[in-house]
């Protein structure tokens, strides 16, 4: 048994009626294959059986090479806990005779309902907040985040925010990913109103971001500045185990304050001389993943390629199309030692954009280590990640009062090295320090992982300006 990044992984042979099957099993030169009489599942008490089974690529009374056998039920297992329904999924494989198997699969079901409270800055990233804003506690968002993952127990969604503070969002979205009986269609709906009391509105030339109100940082309680609301739709596509086919379409009504697009701020905000826009983004994007745990991987690899339409014109305004791709590496390397590559493009047309379209590097996921107090605007983008790292230890605490829903809480720690590269290219009009021209960056750090796939990563970065320090980062699995 092992632990990878949260969850854990038994194959057990157990001896049936006859003895001849553990010589066979074990022989991976064999050409011989086993039948599976049956495939079991238990454990699963609000999510459908058949849920589990859609993640299994063999079904009862499938054949399978011996030689094969393993690698099956490891990847089988992937598949249901890629799932995210599980915090544990174990194989057991029964011998019956030299012929027939049974497999049992043993799953321990997640907390899906989680009406959490809410308390998180309203700026890019925590480093922002605390640095460049001394952690105001004006600049904070507080309230409610109403989640079931699995409302109906076919992996369904219900997401419903009420957030006030700095800002105010009410929100409310739902996911089925399988509609239909075979499983393979899905869809989202969702709709939401949200208002600010500051609005980023320039990019300056040492690539900070501008606000509007210029002194809302150091308000108490400004007025809100940005109000808007929007309703969106999807339609999903996944008949397999590793494609996706994503169709959406959202509609966002935006209204600004009066003064954001006069000479003072940016006329070019919208790119039109008006306070409010209606706008209209059609999306289509191919997703691929295929790796040993979708929220950290250390084996496999996943792309996407994304079009996005924004506007029914194609020049003006806030017209735009988006062509973005993806593509990520993760490479084991043996004696714990894991590599990765991470490649990301991106290009919006024409270049003349107002500036609402115009983020480019520095924005959520899309940034160097090394640079995260920094917004690079651009209407096409490059990045590159590279990583290396080492597995430092696994280990468990017991949690014994809640056998029925959690047995024990896993830690993985990681060592790490890496470097990134970035490009981000936009007008001379526009320009600024850290566009047009290679950025790169680099550091190491540690990243610890635990139950709900939660990853913290501490990391001492270093870049080109010749700045250093420490940042941190948190990714959660809901």
């Amino acid at each position: 048994m092992f632990l990878v990044a949260g969850f854990t992984y038994a194959q057990k042979i157990k001896k049936g009626n006859v003895n001849l099957i553990d010589t066979a099993l074990l022989s991976h030169q064999s050409t011989a294959k086993v039948c599976i009489k049956e495939l079991v599942v238990s454990g699963t008490k609000k999510t459908k059986t058949y849920i589990v089974y859609r993640e299994i690529q063999f079904k009862k009374g499938d054949s399978i090479l011996i030689a094969d056998l393993q690698k099956e039920l490891e990847q089988a297992r992937i598949q249901v806990y890629n799932s995210t329904l599980f915090n544990e999924v174990t194989f057991e494989l029964v011998a019956l005779d030299s012929a027939n198997v049974n497999i049992n699969v043993y799953v321990l079901e997640r907390w899906y309902l989680f009406p959490v409270p809410q308390f998180k800055w309203v700026d890019r990233n925590f480093n922002e907040w605390y640095k460049t804003y001394k952690a105001n506690f004006n600049r904070v968002n507080y309230g409610i985040k109403f989640v079931h993952y699995n409302l109906s127990g076919r992996r369904d969604q219900l997401r419903i925010y009420f957030i006030n503070g700095y800002s105010r969002n009410m929100s409310f979205s739902y996911t089925a990913p399988y509609s239909n009986k075979k499983l393979s269609e899905g869809f989202t709906i969702g709709a939401g109103y949200l208002q600010k009391r500051e609005l980023p509105i320039k990019t300056n030339y040492n690539d900070s971001l501008l606000f509007y109100p210029s002194d809302s940082a150091t308000k108490a309680k400004a007025d809100f500045v940005y109000k808007s609301w929007y309703v969106n739709a999807g339609y999903t596509i996944r008949r397999g185990f590793f494609k996706k086919h994503i169709f959406s379409a959202s509609y966002t009504h935006v209204k600004i304050a009066d003064s954001v697009i006069t000479k003072q701020y940016n006329p070019n905000y919208f790119k039109d001389p008006v306070l409010s826009k209606g706008v209209l983004d059609l999306i289509y994007t191919l997703q691929y993943a295929n790796v040993n745990n979708g929220s950290y991987p250390l084996t496999g690899k996943t792309y996407f390629v994304s079009i996005q339409k924004r506007g029914l014109g194609f020049t003006g305004g806030v017209n735009m199309l988006q062509l973005e791709a993806g593509l990520n590496t993760y490479i084991d390397l043996d004696k714990g030692w894991y590599s990765s590559f991470q490649l990301n493009g991106k290009i919006k047309l024409p270049f003349n954009q107002a500036y609402v379209n115009q983020r480019g590097l520095g924005y959520g996921e899309s940034y160097l280590r090394g640079l995260e107090y920094y917004v690079i605007d651009g209407v096409a983008t490059a990045l590159i990640k590279s990583t290396l790292k080492k597995k430092l230890i696994s280990f468990y605490i017991p949690v014994p009062y809640f056998p029925k829903l959690l047995t024990r809480i896993p830690f993985t720690l990681f060592a790490k090295t890496y470097a990134d590269l970035g490009y981000a290219y936009t007008q001379k009009t526009f320009a600024t320090n850290l566009n047009n021209r290679l950025l790169y960056s680099g550091g190491f750090g540690i990243d610890i992982l635990t139950l709900y796939d939660i990853n913290l990563r501490f990391e001492y970065s270093f870049n080109q300006l010749k700045e250093n320090g420490l940042f941190l980062h948190n990714q959660s699995g809901f």
